[in-house]
């Protein structure tokens, strides 16, 4: 999220596209009804009437995974209706760069495609910027780049765009998502009104957003959206992500991911990174913010191994597994698992049983592993499934362990919700029985490790020399000060504890765990303790920023980008709400947020003649290598510089606005998992989705042990239409099977409008609707959605396409 929750009253106009946070984002909704009570538009974009839908002022429903041809419509509606922000896109994007004039778009694909080995992937030599220097050895210096500040020029960025989207006119738009004209121009208007100085749009987006083969691009689009309107650094604006659960934040933050260290510095590859300096070589830009990631790395690596860590040896680079180039994603996981590649998992506080894709598929692959620990707070699906109703556990060799773990509420430790605040989290009880904190099981794990490494080992140095200094005598529990510590950062001399990630050093005389959460543990003097466990309920901005409760990363800023609420001259766009000013008497900025850019020394003497802002804090998008908004991705995707709709994986229609049927780049595997059906197949003819339910959680293995929630919510079931349930003889409550190429389940089936059929250029198509949080554990059982997903995904991100694909629905017979 670039804004925060709170921050929503300062919105205008909310544009809520593949989100549902009526339902599964509260804490977001009471927000955004506090805006609407003062007046502010909701716009609700989703396949399903939801309760969020139910609570909008326009409710435009659309085809699963047709995101981006809705929002390029949009962006093209916008621009021809010159309804854009001009200043702030000129000043702050990088609209008037020159772009290589070999680049070239033709019938969905863009120039640079290659395939080798069967693999496709794009050279990116086109895409890239008209330079003056050589952006190898200078980088990607604004001032090199060669620009058209009337945005007329045919290479210029402006012009590329204007020209991609032109194909998305409201007819076009409309027959490929079945939203009709007249609600795409309603929706068009209200949130092209937000592209004005006075006026915030704000977008609020989820995993019907992430969830396709085309999901990066899906977020590009939101992107250049709010880029184009200005509506990205300002109080009320941004694209801000729902996240699935409270520390989802937290888990990317901490490489969770498996392309990213901490902090989301890269990961070390074998194939690129032999030494510390090749690292610094080629994943450290020379411009822009990321040109501190040696300070990033380095102090990383100090905090992982300590006095061992040394300039002579490279702060121990040696010591980190390089990732070995292959996809090690969920997905991938269990590709190289069905080969028997993989003899062991860990599955701690996720259940892929239910939660994976081609669930049927992998809980079968599961059979492939010499052991498997289950870290959890019941025993879910996955910690079951040796025992699951179609197994036979006699055949099945796995030693499975199980690991009770303590809840949120039985364990202490700092939360990050998805405005990026960090708070500590107190403990209110005790875990029952057996159960241990994660922080507890983490501990002796690595303890046990390390003392098998004690006789030797192949490389036992990394195990050995690792810093692990959290034990306190006479204690149970690791101390968790001693963590946050390191998580934070401190100076390895003085062991101060660093108020900043701008005292971070590549010399190795600082040590950190993770740089964008400096500061978190830095003691607050005025509210008498540390950042993350303020409570401090004021707010002098009156914006809502509440700069002592908690700790916002990175620096506590709680609007990132927030040099763009300010022209370049350092005026507010909009004086009534705004985050920086600067003070030309006083040669310096007056802020009410933690500024996002380079701000230096006052440059004026008090009563001096007025200053002008020096450049260096003109910049306003300090963390890219340009410093402005990429309207044109010339790095960061691999699967093309601008959004183009390609139909999922598996579509119900061809393609009407190009020849590319599909995302060329997208993330496909071998075996059962990935089987797809055919275009407009007869076999499944209708469109499905996965969503969430408020009564369950994520994939139901605590609230479907809840007797409450279970009873509410007590059976796993398929949305579909009135007029599908006519047609194959069905009535709320029946049984039902659906089924798709990977597999069938049977399940009751609820008949209401949230479902309704689609005309997609005049022809009738079908949604159908199902939640993914059930299961055969706990008290509430149901068949699983996601046994009927495909193993295909996102090019830069593996994930999967859960919310299109393609199944058939059928009575299921009594007897």
């Amino acid at each position: 999220m670039t804004n925060h929750f709170i921050d929503f009253i300062n919105t205008d106009v909310f544009l809520m596209i593949g989100s549902n946070s009526a339902e599964n984002h509260p804490q977001a909704m009471k927000w955004i009804m506090k805006a609407k009570d003062k007046g502010a538009k909701l716009i609700v974009v989703d396949p399903r009437l939801t309760k969020s839908a139910g609570l909008a002022d326009i409710f435009a429903r659309l085809r699963p995974g047709t995101d981006i041809a809705f929002l390029n419509g949009m962006i093209n509606y916008i621009i021809e209706n010159n309804l854009y922000f001009h200043d702030y896109v000129l000043h702050f994007t990088n609209a008037s760069f020159l772009v290589n004039p070999e680049y070239k778009f033709e019938d969905g694909v863009f120039s640079g495609l290659v395939e080798k080995d069967g693999k496709k992937t794009y050279d990116t030599k086109t895409w890239q910027y008209q330079m003056d220097g050589d952006p190898v050895i200078d980088g990607i210096r604004e001032e090199a780049i060669k620009k058209d500040p009337t945005l007329q020029d045919p290479n210029c960025v402006f012009q590329i765009l204007k020209k991609h989207v032109s194909r998305y006119d409201l007819k076009t738009v409309s027959r490929i998502t079945g939203t009709p004209e007249e609600v795409l121009k309603k929706v068009y208007d209200l949130f092209g009104s937000t592209g004005k100085p006075n006026k915030a749009g704000n977008v609020i987006y989820a995993m019907g957003i992430t969830q396709h083969t085309y999901g990066s691009q899906n977020c590009r689009a939101l992107s250049v959206l709010q880029l184009l309107l200005g509506n990205i650094g300002i109080a009320g604006g941004g694209v801000n992500a729902q996240r699935g659960e409270s520390n989802v934040q937290g888990s990317t933050d901490f490489a969770m991911l498996n392309h990213l260290l901490p902090g989301y510095n890269p990961m070390i590859y074998a194939h690129k990174h032999t030494k510390l300096q090749d690292y610094f070589d080629k994943d450290v830009p020379k411009t822009g913010y990321w040109s501190n990631r040696n300070k990033f790395l380095v102090s990383m690596l100090k905090a992982w191994y300590g006095d061992k860590a040394t300039q002579e040896n490279d702060f121990c680079f040696d010591y980190i597994p390089k990732h070995d180039n292959k996809n090690r994603s969920h997905m991938g996981i269990f590709s190289e698992m069905a080969e028997g590649k993989i003899k062991g998992m860990i599955a701690w506080g996720q259940n892929p049983a239910v939660g994976g894709p081609s669930t049927f598929q992998g809980r079968k692959t599961m059979e492939n592993l010499d052991w498997l620990v289950v870290v959890d707070l019941f025993e879910t699906e996955t910690a079951a499934f040796w025992h699951r109703p179609e197994a036979d556990p006699s055949q099945i060799k796995t030693e499975v362990f199980f690991l009770p773990a303590a809840m949120s509420y039985e364990k202490e430790g700092t939360v990050t919700n998805s405005g990026r605040w960090l708070q500590f989290r107190y403990k209110a009880v005790n875990p029952p029985g057996n159960a241990k904190s994660d922080l507890w099981i983490a501990d002796r794990l690595f303890k046990a490790v390390k003392k098998e490494y004690q006789s030797g080992g192949k490389f036992p140095a990394p195990i050995m020399d690792m810093v692990w200094n959290y034990d306190i005598p006479g204690e149970d529990e690791p101390n968790i000060e001693q963590v946050a510590i390191e998580i934070n950062g401190y100076d390895v001399n003085t062991k101060e504890v660093l108020p900043s990630f701008a005292r971070l050093a590549a010399d190795g005389s600082t040590a950190c765990g993770c740089w964008i959460h400096t500061g978190y543990w830095a003691m607050d003097q005025e509210a008498g303790t540390v950042a993350c466990k303020r409570r401090v309920n004021k707010d002098k901005s009156g914006l809502g920023l509440f700069p002592q409760y908690g700790f916002a990363w990175p620096a506590n800023r709680r609007i990132v980008y927030n040099r763009c609420s300010a022209d370049p001259a350092g005026n507010p766009w909009n004086p009534e709400k705004a985050l920086v000013k600067w003070d030309s008497l006083a040669g310096k900025w007056v802020t009410v947020d933690v500024p996002d850019f380079a701000v230096t020394k006052p440059a004026a003497e008090p009563g001096g003649q007025p200053t002008p802002v020096p450049p260096e804090q003109t910049v306003p998008f300090l963390m890219q290598e340009e410093g402005r908004g990429r309207l044109f991705a010339v790095k960061g995707v691999s699967d093309g510089p601008l959004p183009e709709h390609y139909e999922p994986i598996e579509s119900p229609v061809q393609n009407i606005i190009s020849k590319q049927q599909n995302m060329p780049l997208a993330t496909r595997f071998k075996g059962d998992a990935s089987k797809v059906a055919e275009i407009a197949s007869p076999e499944y003819p209708y469109v499905a989705t996965t969503h969430r339910v408020i009564e369950h959680y994520q994939s139901g293995a605590v609230t479907r042990n809840c007797p409450t929630l279970a009873e509410i919510s007590a059976h796993m079931f398929a949305t579909i239409s009135p007029k599908l349930a006519q047609k194959i003889g069905v009535k709320t409550g029946d049984d039902v099977i659906v089924e798709t190429l990977r597999g069938s389940i049977t399940c009751k089936v609820s008949v209401s409008g949230v479902c309704v059929p689609m005309n997609i250029d005049g022809k009738e198509v079908e949604v159908i609707g199902m939640p993914w949080c059930f299961g055969y554990q706990g008290i509430a059982k149901g068949a699983i959605a996601n046994d009927l997903t495909p193993s295909v995904g996102d090019p830069n991100t593996s994930i999967p396409e859960y919310k299109a694909f393609l199944c058939n629905i059928r009575k299921a017979s009594k007897y």
